[in-house]
Protein backbone atom coordinates (compact mmCIF):
# COMPACT_ATOMS: atom_id res chain seq x y z
CA UNK A 1 0.00 0.00 0.00
CA UNK A 2 1.14 3.35 -0.77
CA UNK A 3 2.10 5.53 2.08
CA UNK A 4 -0.21 8.96 2.30
CA UNK A 5 1.27 12.49 2.38
CA UNK A 6 -0.03 15.20 4.48
CA UNK A 7 -0.41 18.22 2.51
CA UNK A 8 1.69 21.29 2.82
CA UNK A 9 -0.11 23.75 4.29
CA UNK A 10 2.86 26.11 2.75
CA UNK A 11 2.56 24.98 -0.72
CA UNK A 12 2.01 27.12 -3.85
CA UNK A 13 -0.78 25.44 -6.24
CA UNK A 14 0.90 24.96 -9.49
CA UNK A 15 -1.40 26.68 -11.42
CA UNK A 16 -0.23 29.75 -9.74
CA UNK A 17 3.45 29.00 -10.73
CA UNK A 18 4.85 29.99 -13.67
CA UNK A 19 8.15 28.88 -15.00
CA UNK A 20 10.27 30.77 -17.20
CA UNK A 21 13.22 29.80 -19.18
CA UNK A 22 15.53 33.21 -18.97
CA UNK A 23 14.29 33.03 -15.09
CA UNK A 24 17.37 32.70 -13.34
CA UNK A 25 18.75 35.66 -15.57
CA UNK A 26 18.71 39.02 -13.74
CA UNK A 27 16.15 41.30 -14.96
CA UNK A 28 17.97 43.70 -18.30
CA UNK A 29 18.60 47.07 -16.90
CA UNK A 30 16.38 50.00 -18.47
CA UNK A 31 19.05 51.96 -20.35
CA UNK A 32 16.72 55.01 -20.90
CA UNK A 33 16.65 55.14 -17.45
CA UNK A 34 20.20 55.18 -16.20
CA UNK A 35 22.03 56.89 -19.35
CA UNK A 36 21.71 60.75 -19.37
CA UNK A 37 22.38 62.04 -23.12
CA UNK A 38 24.76 64.96 -23.03
CA UNK A 39 23.69 68.23 -24.15
CA UNK A 40 24.15 68.84 -27.74
CA UNK A 41 26.34 71.95 -28.38
CA UNK A 42 25.69 75.33 -30.28
CA UNK A 43 29.01 74.19 -32.32
CA UNK A 44 28.07 70.60 -32.96
CA UNK A 45 24.04 71.35 -34.04
CA UNK A 46 25.52 73.22 -36.65
CA UNK A 47 28.41 70.58 -38.33
CA UNK A 48 25.17 68.19 -38.21
CA UNK A 49 22.86 70.33 -39.55
CA UNK A 50 25.45 71.27 -42.62
CA UNK A 51 25.61 68.29 -44.19
CA UNK A 52 28.81 66.91 -45.64
CA UNK A 53 31.70 69.19 -46.30
CA UNK A 54 34.23 67.75 -48.58
CA UNK A 55 33.73 70.61 -50.98
CA UNK A 56 34.17 73.47 -48.97
CA UNK A 57 37.03 71.52 -47.31
CA UNK A 58 38.41 71.29 -51.11
CA UNK A 59 38.11 74.68 -52.12
CA UNK A 60 40.25 75.82 -48.53
CA UNK A 61 42.35 73.90 -48.91
CA UNK A 62 42.84 74.69 -52.65
CA UNK A 63 42.91 78.95 -51.17
CA UNK A 64 45.34 78.06 -48.65
CA UNK A 65 47.83 76.36 -51.73
CA UNK A 66 47.06 79.51 -53.65
CA UNK A 67 48.31 81.39 -51.02
CA UNK A 68 51.22 79.22 -50.63
CA UNK A 69 52.17 79.25 -54.00
CA UNK A 70 51.24 83.45 -54.38
CA UNK A 71 54.98 83.76 -52.32
CA UNK A 72 57.03 81.83 -55.13
CA UNK A 73 55.58 83.78 -57.46
CA UNK A 74 56.35 86.69 -56.07
CA UNK A 75 59.57 86.01 -55.68
CA UNK A 76 60.05 84.95 -59.23
CA UNK A 77 58.11 88.05 -60.91
CA UNK A 78 60.72 89.94 -59.08
CA UNK A 79 63.89 88.06 -60.10
CA UNK A 80 62.69 87.79 -63.74
CA UNK A 81 61.77 92.08 -63.85
CA UNK A 82 65.16 92.37 -62.44
CA UNK A 83 66.87 90.46 -64.95
CA UNK A 84 64.79 91.68 -67.52
CA UNK A 85 65.88 95.37 -66.68
CA UNK A 86 69.45 94.57 -66.38
CA UNK A 87 70.37 92.65 -69.66
CA UNK A 88 71.63 95.96 -71.66
CA UNK A 89 74.20 96.70 -68.66
CA UNK A 90 75.09 92.57 -68.97
CA UNK A 91 75.58 92.90 -72.57
CA UNK A 92 77.71 96.08 -72.21
CA UNK A 93 80.17 94.60 -69.53
CA UNK A 94 79.27 91.18 -68.83
CA UNK A 95 81.10 89.87 -66.08
CA UNK A 96 83.64 92.77 -66.22
CA UNK A 97 80.80 94.73 -64.38
CA UNK A 98 81.71 93.74 -60.99
CA UNK A 99 85.63 93.43 -61.08
CA UNK A 100 87.47 95.92 -63.61
CA UNK A 101 87.93 99.73 -63.77
CA UNK A 102 88.81 102.02 -66.03
CA UNK A 103 91.41 104.61 -65.44
CA UNK A 104 90.92 108.28 -65.32
CA UNK A 105 93.23 110.08 -67.98
CA UNK A 106 93.66 112.91 -65.23
CA UNK A 107 94.46 112.17 -62.19
CA UNK A 108 95.59 108.53 -63.21
CA UNK A 109 93.57 107.38 -60.38
CA UNK A 110 91.03 104.24 -61.04
CA UNK A 111 87.92 105.32 -62.02
CA UNK A 112 84.68 103.17 -61.31
CA UNK A 113 81.43 105.11 -61.70
CA UNK A 114 81.06 108.08 -63.87
CA UNK A 115 76.95 108.21 -65.29
CA UNK A 116 78.34 111.36 -66.82
CA UNK A 117 81.23 109.36 -69.04
CA UNK A 118 78.76 106.36 -69.42
CA UNK A 119 81.66 104.41 -66.80
CA UNK A 120 79.75 101.52 -64.39
CA UNK A 121 81.73 99.15 -62.52
CA UNK A 122 80.60 98.02 -59.61
CA UNK A 123 83.65 96.89 -57.43
CA UNK A 124 83.22 99.71 -54.81
CA UNK A 125 79.93 98.97 -54.41
CA UNK A 126 81.02 95.22 -53.40
CA UNK A 127 84.04 96.50 -51.39
CA UNK A 128 81.73 98.70 -49.20
CA UNK A 129 79.19 96.65 -48.71
CA UNK A 130 81.30 93.52 -47.65
CA UNK A 131 83.90 95.76 -45.70
CA UNK A 132 80.72 97.64 -43.49
CA UNK A 133 79.27 94.52 -43.06
CA UNK A 134 82.17 92.41 -41.82
CA UNK A 135 83.03 95.49 -39.94
CA UNK A 136 79.38 95.06 -38.11
CA UNK A 137 79.77 91.45 -37.49
CA UNK A 138 83.25 91.53 -36.26
CA UNK A 139 81.51 94.40 -33.47
CA UNK A 140 78.05 92.73 -32.66
CA UNK A 141 78.80 88.80 -32.78
CA UNK A 142 80.56 88.95 -29.24
CA UNK A 143 78.22 91.36 -27.69
CA UNK A 144 75.21 89.36 -29.29
CA UNK A 145 76.45 86.30 -28.04
CA UNK A 146 77.27 87.86 -24.66
CA UNK A 147 73.22 88.61 -24.19
CA UNK A 148 71.98 85.43 -25.22
CA UNK A 149 74.38 83.49 -22.68
CA UNK A 150 72.98 86.00 -19.70
CA UNK A 151 69.16 85.70 -20.66
CA UNK A 152 69.74 81.97 -21.15
CA UNK A 153 71.46 80.62 -18.17
CA UNK A 154 72.34 83.92 -15.39
CA UNK A 155 69.66 86.31 -16.04
CA UNK A 156 67.39 86.46 -12.81
CA UNK A 157 63.86 85.56 -13.85
CA UNK A 158 62.24 89.18 -12.99
CA UNK A 159 65.09 90.63 -15.29
CA UNK A 160 64.68 88.05 -18.32
CA UNK A 161 61.30 89.25 -19.90
CA UNK A 162 62.38 93.30 -19.70
CA UNK A 163 65.52 92.46 -21.11
CA UNK A 164 64.57 90.35 -23.95
CA UNK A 165 61.54 93.17 -24.22
CA UNK A 166 64.24 95.30 -25.09
CA UNK A 167 66.25 93.50 -26.96
CA UNK A 168 63.32 93.00 -29.43
CA UNK A 169 62.70 96.32 -29.50
CA UNK A 170 66.20 97.34 -31.06
CA UNK A 171 64.96 95.55 -34.54
CA UNK A 172 61.58 97.62 -34.37
CA UNK A 173 63.26 100.61 -34.64
CA UNK A 174 63.32 102.56 -37.96
CA UNK A 175 66.53 102.38 -40.15
CA UNK A 176 66.53 106.12 -41.00
CA UNK A 177 65.88 107.12 -37.08
CA UNK A 178 69.20 104.97 -36.81
CA UNK A 179 70.34 107.00 -39.42
CA UNK A 180 69.50 110.55 -37.81
CA UNK A 181 70.84 109.12 -34.64
CA UNK A 182 74.21 108.48 -35.95
CA UNK A 183 74.52 111.76 -37.73
CA UNK A 184 74.12 113.50 -34.44
CA UNK A 185 75.72 111.47 -31.74
CA UNK A 186 77.67 108.60 -33.41
CA UNK A 187 79.60 110.39 -35.66
CA UNK A 188 81.02 113.35 -33.98
CA UNK A 189 81.31 110.63 -31.31
CA UNK A 190 83.78 108.71 -33.63
CA UNK A 191 85.22 111.83 -35.10
CA UNK A 192 86.36 113.56 -31.78
CA UNK A 193 86.86 110.42 -28.81
CA UNK A 194 87.46 106.85 -31.11
CA UNK A 195 88.79 107.76 -34.60
CA UNK A 196 92.19 109.77 -32.71
CA UNK A 197 92.49 106.86 -30.82
CA UNK A 198 92.91 104.42 -33.05
CA UNK A 199 95.02 106.46 -35.39
CA UNK A 200 97.79 106.85 -32.39
CA UNK A 201 97.77 103.13 -31.57
CA UNK A 202 97.67 102.37 -35.62
CA UNK A 203 100.53 104.89 -35.73
CA UNK A 204 102.67 103.73 -33.20
CA UNK A 205 106.40 103.47 -34.23
CA UNK A 206 107.35 99.95 -33.23
CA UNK A 207 103.77 98.78 -34.65
CA UNK A 208 104.58 100.15 -38.05
CA UNK A 209 108.42 99.28 -37.84
CA UNK A 210 107.02 95.27 -37.10
CA UNK A 211 103.88 94.91 -39.19
CA UNK A 212 104.11 97.68 -41.63
CA UNK A 213 104.84 95.09 -44.15
CA UNK A 214 100.78 94.08 -43.67
CA UNK A 215 99.72 97.86 -44.98
CA UNK A 216 97.24 96.98 -42.07
CA UNK A 217 99.16 99.93 -39.84
CA UNK A 218 100.78 103.72 -41.05
CA UNK A 219 99.31 106.26 -42.64
CA UNK A 220 97.58 103.86 -45.39
CA UNK A 221 96.74 101.54 -42.99
CA UNK A 222 93.34 100.37 -41.79
CA UNK A 223 93.02 103.89 -39.73
CA UNK A 224 95.00 105.96 -41.66
CA UNK A 225 93.59 109.39 -44.22
CA UNK A 226 91.36 112.10 -42.85
CA UNK A 227 89.06 112.33 -40.08
CA UNK A 228 85.82 113.24 -41.18
CA UNK A 229 83.77 111.12 -38.41
CA UNK A 230 81.95 109.66 -41.88
CA UNK A 231 82.99 106.59 -43.45
CA UNK A 232 83.38 102.57 -43.67
CA UNK A 233 83.97 102.65 -39.95
CA UNK A 234 80.44 104.77 -38.93
CA UNK A 235 78.48 102.53 -41.74
CA UNK A 236 79.53 99.14 -39.89
CA UNK A 237 78.92 100.44 -36.46
CA UNK A 238 75.77 101.73 -36.99
CA UNK A 239 74.73 98.32 -38.71
CA UNK A 240 76.28 96.34 -35.81
CA UNK A 241 73.35 97.99 -33.60
CA UNK A 242 70.59 97.21 -35.88
CA UNK A 243 71.82 93.79 -36.20
CA UNK A 244 72.39 92.78 -32.56
CA UNK A 245 69.16 92.15 -31.94
CA UNK A 246 68.72 89.99 -34.87
CA UNK A 247 72.02 87.87 -33.36
CA UNK A 248 71.31 87.65 -29.86
CA UNK A 249 67.14 86.65 -30.25
CA UNK A 250 68.06 83.57 -32.71
CA UNK A 251 71.13 83.08 -30.50
CA UNK A 252 68.84 82.42 -27.10
CA UNK A 253 66.04 80.57 -29.19
CA UNK A 254 69.82 78.30 -29.81
CA UNK A 255 70.55 77.72 -26.81
CA UNK A 256 67.07 77.73 -25.51
CA UNK A 257 66.31 74.51 -27.53
CA UNK A 258 69.58 72.70 -25.66
CA UNK A 259 68.30 69.96 -23.52
CA UNK A 260 68.44 70.43 -20.01
CA UNK A 261 70.13 67.14 -19.59
CA UNK A 262 73.03 68.41 -21.35
CA UNK A 263 73.02 71.17 -18.49
CA UNK A 264 72.83 68.52 -16.05
CA UNK A 265 75.06 66.25 -17.05
CA UNK A 266 78.01 68.97 -17.03
CA UNK A 267 76.97 70.02 -13.54
CA UNK A 268 77.25 66.60 -12.30
CA UNK A 269 80.30 65.66 -13.47
CA UNK A 270 82.02 69.26 -11.69
CA UNK A 271 81.72 71.70 -14.40
CA UNK A 272 81.98 75.49 -13.38
CA UNK A 273 78.98 77.63 -14.45
CA UNK A 274 81.33 78.75 -17.41
CA UNK A 275 82.45 75.28 -18.24
CA UNK A 276 79.05 74.11 -18.76
CA UNK A 277 78.43 77.24 -20.78
CA UNK A 278 81.07 76.53 -22.96
CA UNK A 279 80.86 73.04 -23.35
CA UNK A 280 77.59 72.05 -23.15
CA UNK A 281 75.81 74.61 -24.68
CA UNK A 282 77.71 76.56 -26.66
CA UNK A 283 79.32 73.14 -28.14
CA UNK A 284 75.80 72.01 -28.83
CA UNK A 285 74.02 75.09 -30.51
CA UNK A 286 77.33 76.41 -32.48
CA UNK A 287 75.84 75.86 -36.09
CA UNK A 288 72.48 77.16 -34.82
CA UNK A 289 74.72 80.29 -33.49
CA UNK A 290 76.66 80.57 -36.82
CA UNK A 291 73.00 80.62 -38.54
CA UNK A 292 72.23 83.31 -36.85
CA UNK A 293 75.23 85.20 -37.41
CA UNK A 294 74.74 84.52 -41.28
CA UNK A 295 71.01 85.82 -40.72
CA UNK A 296 71.96 88.65 -39.58
CA UNK A 297 75.03 89.33 -42.09
CA UNK A 298 72.00 89.43 -44.64
CA UNK A 299 70.18 92.28 -42.47
CA UNK A 300 73.56 94.31 -42.98
CA UNK A 301 74.05 93.50 -46.64
CA UNK A 302 70.84 94.62 -47.64
CA UNK A 303 70.58 98.19 -45.24
CA UNK A 304 70.23 100.75 -46.76
CA UNK A 305 69.16 104.41 -44.97
CA UNK A 306 71.11 104.14 -42.48
CA UNK A 307 74.25 103.34 -44.19
CA UNK A 308 73.43 105.87 -47.02
CA UNK A 309 73.42 108.05 -44.07
CA UNK A 310 76.80 108.14 -42.95
CA UNK A 311 79.12 106.00 -45.79
CA UNK A 312 79.92 108.89 -47.38
CA UNK A 313 79.04 107.65 -50.65
CA UNK A 314 81.90 107.97 -52.57
CA UNK A 315 82.28 105.28 -55.30
CA UNK A 316 86.14 104.44 -54.44
CA UNK A 317 88.23 101.73 -53.20
CA UNK A 318 90.45 102.60 -49.77
CA UNK A 319 92.02 100.43 -47.63
CA UNK A 320 91.38 102.86 -44.62
CA UNK A 321 88.24 102.24 -42.56
CA UNK A 322 87.90 106.50 -41.70
CA UNK A 323 87.66 106.37 -45.65
CA UNK A 324 84.25 107.30 -47.12
CA UNK A 325 82.58 104.66 -49.63
CA UNK A 326 79.52 103.65 -51.25
CA UNK A 327 77.35 100.12 -50.57
CA UNK A 328 75.48 98.69 -53.18
CA UNK A 329 71.67 99.47 -51.69
CA UNK A 330 72.98 103.13 -51.11
CA UNK A 331 73.81 103.77 -54.50
CA UNK A 332 70.53 102.38 -55.87
CA UNK A 333 68.76 104.91 -52.91
CA UNK A 334 70.84 107.67 -53.82
CA UNK A 335 71.23 107.72 -57.85
CA UNK A 336 67.80 106.06 -59.00
CA UNK A 337 65.89 108.65 -59.15
CA UNK A 338 68.59 110.61 -60.85
CA UNK A 339 69.26 108.01 -63.70
CA UNK A 340 68.49 109.77 -66.81
CA UNK A 341 70.56 107.53 -69.36
CA UNK A 342 69.04 103.55 -69.76
CA UNK A 343 72.85 102.65 -69.38
CA UNK A 344 72.79 104.41 -66.13
CA UNK A 345 69.18 103.05 -64.93
CA UNK A 346 70.32 99.20 -65.79
CA UNK A 347 73.31 99.13 -63.99
CA UNK A 348 71.75 100.29 -61.03
CA UNK A 349 69.01 97.34 -61.67
CA UNK A 350 71.79 95.08 -61.96
CA UNK A 351 73.41 96.34 -58.47
CA UNK A 352 69.95 95.62 -57.54
CA UNK A 353 69.72 92.16 -58.65
CA UNK A 354 73.43 90.82 -57.12
CA UNK A 355 72.09 92.41 -54.14
CA UNK A 356 69.18 90.22 -54.50
CA UNK A 357 70.40 87.02 -55.13
CA UNK A 358 73.25 87.83 -52.35
CA UNK A 359 70.41 88.30 -49.85
CA UNK A 360 68.18 85.01 -50.81
CA UNK A 361 71.42 82.97 -50.70
CA UNK A 362 72.62 84.36 -47.41
CA UNK A 363 69.43 84.38 -45.70
CA UNK A 364 69.06 80.72 -46.77
CA UNK A 365 71.69 79.03 -45.91
CA UNK A 366 70.87 80.63 -42.43
CA UNK A 367 67.56 79.76 -41.79
CA UNK A 368 68.63 76.17 -42.97
CA UNK A 369 71.20 76.11 -40.22
CA UNK A 370 69.39 77.30 -37.72
CA UNK A 371 66.03 74.82 -38.64
CA UNK A 372 68.99 71.97 -38.43
CA UNK A 373 69.66 72.88 -34.53
CA UNK A 374 66.20 73.66 -33.46
CA UNK A 375 63.70 71.21 -35.51
CA UNK A 376 62.12 69.38 -33.26
CA UNK A 377 63.12 70.40 -30.25
CA UNK A 378 60.94 72.53 -27.61
CA UNK A 379 62.32 75.48 -25.88
CA UNK A 380 63.77 75.37 -22.53
CA UNK A 381 61.29 75.84 -19.80
CA UNK A 382 62.37 79.21 -17.95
Amino acid sequence: MSQLRAPNPFAVPSSEVSVSPAADQPAPRNESAATVPAPVSAVRSYLLSRGSSAFGDRIFGGLMLLCALSIFALVGLIAFELILQSRPSWHAFGISFFLKYNVDPVTHLPLFWDPVNGVFYALPFLYGTLVSSLVALCIAVPLAIGVAVFLTEMCPRVLRGPLSFLTELLAAIPSVVYGLWAIFVLVPLLREHVNPVLIAIFNQPLLVKVFGWTGLVGDDGLFGGVNLGLGLLAAGVILSIMILPIIASLTREVMSAVPNSQREAALALGATRWEMIRMAVLRNARIGIVGSVILGLGRALGETMAVAMVIGNSPEIHRSLLSMGHSMASVIANEFSEATSDMHRSALIEVGLALFLVTILVNGCARLLVWAVTRGTPARVQ
